[in-house]
C-alpha cells in the first residue's frame, strides 16, 4: 500500500517541490558562461591581411613583413540584400571589436547593420589592436587612454563642469566611473596606439585604398580619430568610397582642444596641419607642404560653442574629398556639440555642399555622449543612419559609380 501510494506520488508530482529555475545574469563579462545566449545577430566570419609587404628585420639576411591592416568580413548568414557594404574604422584607442557589441554586452552596430542586409568589414588601424607592427621605429607607442580620460571625456561628462551640455549626458549604460562594470569592461578594452601620426597616415592611405580596391565601392563608418582615415580614402580613392560618415570626427580642422576650456595654452593646441590630416591632402591650388596654407582662430570662444581654426588669403579647396558626400553625427551631450560646427565652416569657405549633419537632438535623440554607438539608444543612432543614407541615395547628389563592382548582384 505504502509502496504504490509513493509510486503514484511521484507519477503525479506529488513530493517535495522542484527548485525554481536558475535565473542568469548575462550582463556584461557575465555573458561569457557557455550558459548565455548570444546578443549578436548570426554571420559568417573571415579575417584578412591587407597591403603591405617585406622590409628588413634588423637581423642580418632576415626580413618581416610591416603595413598590413588586419580585417574581418562578416557576412549575414542569410545572403546580404545590400549593395554596398559598411566598413568601419575605429579611433584606435580601442580595436574594431567594438563594433562588435557594447560593454555591457548588448548588441552593437555590426549585428545591427547585418540585420539590414549589409555586408560588414572591420578594422585594425595601423600600428593598433591586431594591426600591429613588428617595425617599432616606424611604429612607436603611446597610451591610448586612462580611467580619468575615460570619465572626463566619454562615459561620465556630467561628473565634470567642463561645458554645460555635459549636464544632458543620460545614455552612458551605468554610472560611468570607475568601478562599474560597464565602464570597467570599456577601460579594459584600451590599447595603445601609434605616436607617428604621418606614418599611420601613409599606410592608412596606401593598404586602406587597397582594401577598397578588392570590396568595392563602400560606405566607411568612422569615430572621432579613426575619421582621419576616411578623409584620407576619400581623398585618395574617392570613387570607391560611397558616403564618409563621420561619428564625432576627431580631426578637427587645424586644431586639437584639450578639456573642452578656454584657458590659453590648455584648451587647444594646433594640428593636422592639412586641414583634416597630417600628411598632404589634393588641394587646389595645390599644396605639397601644408605649412603653405594660412590660417587664423574665426568666430568667439567659450565653453558651449567653440571657435574655429579656418583659412585665410588663399583658399585651398578639397578637390578630390569634396566627390564624396558627407554624413556626420554628433551627440547632444558630447564635447563635440561645442565644436563640430567648424567642419562645416570649414566645408562651407571650399565651397563644399553635399554633407549631412545629423544633430542627433534634432532628430529625437537625446542623451548622448562621445561614445554613442556603445551607449544605451545605439540602435536608434543606427537606424538614424539608416536614414540618412536613404536621403542621400534618394537625392539629387546620390553618388553614383556603375563601373565598380558591389557586392550584391
Amino acid at each position: 500500500m505504502y509502496l504504490s501510494a509513493l509510486v503514484s506520488g511521484l507519477l503525479l508530482g506529488g513530493g517535495q517541490p522542484k527548485p525554481a529555475p536558475e535565473t542568469l545574469d548575462c550582463a556584461g563579462i557575465n555573458a561569457i558562461s557557455p550558459k548565455c545566449s548570444t546578443r549578436e545577430s548570426a554571420y559568417h566570419r573571415d579575417s584578412f591581411y591587407i597591403g603591405g609587404g617585406y622590409v628588413d628585420s634588423g637581423i642580418p639576411g632576415q626580413q618581416m613583413w610591416s603595413d598590413q591592416l588586419y580585417v574581418e568580413k562578416l557576412t549575414p548568414a542569410k545572403k546580404p540584400t545590400k549593395p554596398y557594404p559598411m566598413l568601419f574604422v575605429s579611433a584606435g584607442v580601442n580595436t574594431g571589436a567594438e563594433w562588435l557589441n557594447t560593454p555591457d554586452n548588448r548588441k552593437g552596430w555590426a549585428s545591427y547593420y547585418l540585420d539590414q542586409g549589409y555586408q560588414v568589414y572591420i578594422i585594425d588601424i595601423a600600428g593598433n589592436g591586431r594591426s600591429g607592427q613588428q617595425a617599432l621605429s616606424k611604429y612607436p607607442l603611446r597610451l591610448g587612454s586612462t580611467d580619468i580620460i575615460n570619465e572626463q571625456g566619454f562615459t561620465a561628462p556630467e561628473d565634470f563642469n567642463q561645458y554645460p551640455q555635459a549636464n544632458l549626458h543620460t545614455q552612458w549604460p551605468g554610472n560611468g566611473t570607475r568601478g562599474d562594470p560597464a565602464f570597467d569592461a570599456f577601460t579594459a578594452a584600451n590599447v595603445p596606439i601609434s605616436s607617428s601620426n604621418v606614418n599611420v597616415e601613409n599606410t592608412m592611405r596606401t593598404s586602406g585604398c587597397q582594401l577598397l580596391s578588392l570590396i568595392g565601392q563602400s560606405y566607411t563608418v568612422c569615430h572621432s580619430a579613426g575619421c582621419t582615415y576616411t578623409a584620407i580614402w576619400s581623398d585618395n580613392c574617392p570613387d570607391l568610397v560611397r558616403a564618409n560618415i563621420n561619428i564625432e570626427p576627431g580631426n578637427i580642422p587645424f586644431t586639437s582642444l584639450i578639456g573642452n576650456t578656454t584657458v590659453a595654452g590648455v584648451g587647444r593646441t594646433a594640428a593636422r596641419p592639412c586641414g583634416l590630416t597630417y600628411t598632404p591632402l589634393q588641394y587646389d591650388p595645390p599644396v605639397t607642404n601644408c605649412s603653405a596654407i594660412t590660417t587664423e582662430e574665426v568666430g568667439p570662444d567659450d565653453p558651449a560653442n567653440r571657435s574655429c581654426i579656418l583659412q585665410t588669403g588663399t583658399i585651398h579647396k578639397l578637390t578630390q574629398l569634396a566627390k564624396v558626400p558627407y554624413i556626420m553625427v554628433t551627440g547632444e551631450a558630447s564635447p563635440h556639440i561645442t565644436y563640430d560646427h567648424c567642419f562645416v565652416e570649414y566645408f562651407k569657405q571650399m565651397g563644399i555642399s553635399n554633407y549631412q549633419w545629423i544633430k542627433l537632438a534634432d532628430v529625437g535623440i537625446r542623451g548622448n555622449a562621445h561614445f554613442l554607438f556603445l551607449e544605451k539608444n545605439n540602435l536608434e543612432i543606427a537606424a538614424a543612419i539608416g536614414a540618412g543614407i536613404a536621403r542621400l541615395d534618394n537625392g539629387a547628389k546620390a553618388p553614383g559609380h556603375p563601373r565598380l563592382p558591389v557586392a550584391v548582384k
